[in-house]
């Protein structure tokens, strides 16, 4: 990679996996003025990351795959803003990011990705797709029972926009639809048209149990080793929404022990999860990389609005 000129802007895209960012969004408004570099790969390394960063005056971060906390922000002086996708982003840490000066913006997105992925994720699981697929390509036939929804338990674990969504869906697939988080009322789950269940009966009734809380001090490792031993041997457990809020060696031992049938999982502790991570190559799961919100739409809203905030960012400063 050149060096980069230290008379204009310089812009960083981290994260960029699939080599997208540049073609999701009109970027001439910014390029015009600013010189922009795109990383496909990922560090986990603070002290790589800060070199890394070092040259760069706005820093474009996907989500939260790269987390800014203060000890990397600290070092980074020549650091003026941060344009995160999505409307909050939990892994920078904003009054750092504040004290030292930067700005940092947010973008609208897209709910409607993770919902499906969700039930891809669910059916999937539930027909054993990834087997039956592999069973396919190896000149096999039929290997597996699959699971019926059809009058199963789903319980929602959160009511939110995606928790609406994805319990209106259960409906439709005949499911017996049941919700409980911490500050969720019988009456608020009567109005999304399911059924509010105390803690305990939620995790032993559900025959499905789809995880979609936000990742906080309550809501972190929430699940744990007494959740999934009260949960159905047949049961199996979904989480499009963050790794921690499930306790990762408590989930591993369940699945391991057939305390729980199986799981499908797009979120995990450690991202991009470790080679030779036991989630990576268990047959009872059902593992994507983190990709609820990658679809099209969502990147084009993420990256057109990530563009027009750098843009208005660069217009304030008098950049040209």
């Amino acid at each position: 990679m050149s060096t980069p000129d230290t008379t204009r802007i310089q812009i960083a895209v981290l994260d960029d996996y699939q080599n997208v960012a540049l073609s999701s969004a009109d970027w001439s408004p910014v390029t015009a003025r600013a010189d922009v570099t795109t990383f496909s790969d990922h560090l986990s390394d603070d002290d790589e990351l800060v070199a890394r960063l070092a040259p760069f005056d706005v820093v474009f971060v996907m989500r939260e795959r790269t987390p800014l906390p203060r000890t990397v922000l600290q070092r980074l002086p020549r650091l003026r803003m941060i344009a995160s996708t999505g409307p909050g982003n939990a892994s920078i840490d904003m009054a750092a990011a504040e004290e030292f000066g930067i700005d940092v913006s947010g973008t609208g997105g897209s709910v409607a990705s993770t919902v499906e992925l969700t039930w891809a994720l669910i059916l999937a699981a539930s027909r054993h797709l990834v087997a039956e697929s592999r069973s396919i390509a190896d000149g096999g036939w039929q290997t597996t029972v699959g699971l019926e929804l059809d009058r199963r338990v789903l319980g929602v674990l959160g009511l939110g926009r995606i928790g609406t969504r994805v319990a209106r869906i259960g409906a439709a697939f005949g499911m017996d639809v049941v919700a409980w988080s911490q500050n969720l009322t019988a009456e608020a789950a009567a109005e999304a048209g399911v059924r509010h269940l105390p803690r305990a009966e939620f995790f032993a009734t559900a025959d499905v149990l789809t995880v979609h809380l936000k990742l906080s001090e309550r809501s972190r490792g929430l699940i744990g080793a007494a959740e999934l031993a009260a949960m159905k041997p047949t049961a199996l457990l979904v989480n499009t929404s963050r790794g921690p809020i499930v306790d990762e060696a408590a989930l591993v031992d369940a699945l391991q022990s057939g305390a729980i049938a199986g799981a499908g999982l797009d979120v995990f502790d450690t991202e991009p999860l470790p080679v030779g991570h036991p989630l990576r190559t268990m047959v009872n799961v059902t593992a994507t990389p983190h990709i609820g919100y990658v679809a099209d739409r969502a990147y084009g809203i993420f990256f057109r609005d990530g563009v027009a905030a750098i843009s208005e960012w660069l217009d304030g400063r008098g950049a040209g």
